[in-house]
């Protein structure tokens, strides 16, 4: 690459792993039908024997606007993120007894602090868990879901459904205002938290 810091913001927000076989298979909130249908395909590999899609609708939106990409296969309407996530798991062959539900969560990370109450009120351990999420939403996906789960071990299975990856998204404008604006969400939204899981009072 050109410049160190694109290789540097690139290493830091684009996390990718080999599917690994694991206890669950994760989905955070989203309107793409493509995170859904990856988790399918591992869910029928054997990667995993549960999938937990997470999400009611954004704050910002205030409702579930429908699919963002392949609306003619999910027409809906769906009430919310997890009925649409469940609606395109089912379609691509993912039975209904391997899907649990959490449709509650606004952001990532209700997404993983509700997922990890759906699990708990399950009585499950998860050892291993993949996460299957857009490629620029993996670090801060992985830093909540660890949060939640501190004593699981996570794979990150990235899609890009939105065409903006590692290796292309400083090549546009929209790519970078989507990657640096992660990077600065990861700072300001994850501060409480961090400070938190290190023992910091909240108010310094």
């Amino acid at each position: 690459m050109k410049h160190d810091y694109i290789k540097d913001v690139s290493d830091f927000i684009f996390l990718s792993d080999a599917p690994e076989k694991a206890d669950i298979i994760f989905i955070p909130g989203g309107s793409y039908p493509e995170l859904s249908e990856r988790a399918a395909q591992l869910y029928l590999q054997g990667f995993a024997p549960l999938i937990l899609p997470s999400g009611r609708y954004s704050i910002k939106h205030g409702a579930f606007l429908g699919a963002r990409t392949k609306k003619e296969l999910y027409e809906g309407p769906y009430e919310n993120e997890f009925e649409f996530m469940k609606d395109v798991l089912r379609k691509n062959g993912v039975p209904e007894n391997a899907i649990l539900k959490e449709d509650r969560s606004q952001y990532t990370q209700q997404n993983a602090f509700f997922s990890r109450a759906v699990t708990d009120a399950q009585g499950l351990t998860i050892e291993k868990a993949v996460i299957v999420c857009k490629a620029f939403h993996a670090r801060r996906c992985l830093t909540y879901w660890r949060l939640a789960y501190p004593q699981t071990r996570f794979c990150m299975v990235p899609v890009s459904p939105d065409g903006i990856t590692k290796e292309n998204w400083f090549k546009t404008e929209k790519g970078v205002d989507r990657v640096l604006g992660e990077l600065a969400r990861c700072g300001e939204q994850m501060r409480g938290d961090i400070k938190a899981a290190l023992g910091f009072e909240q108010n310094t």
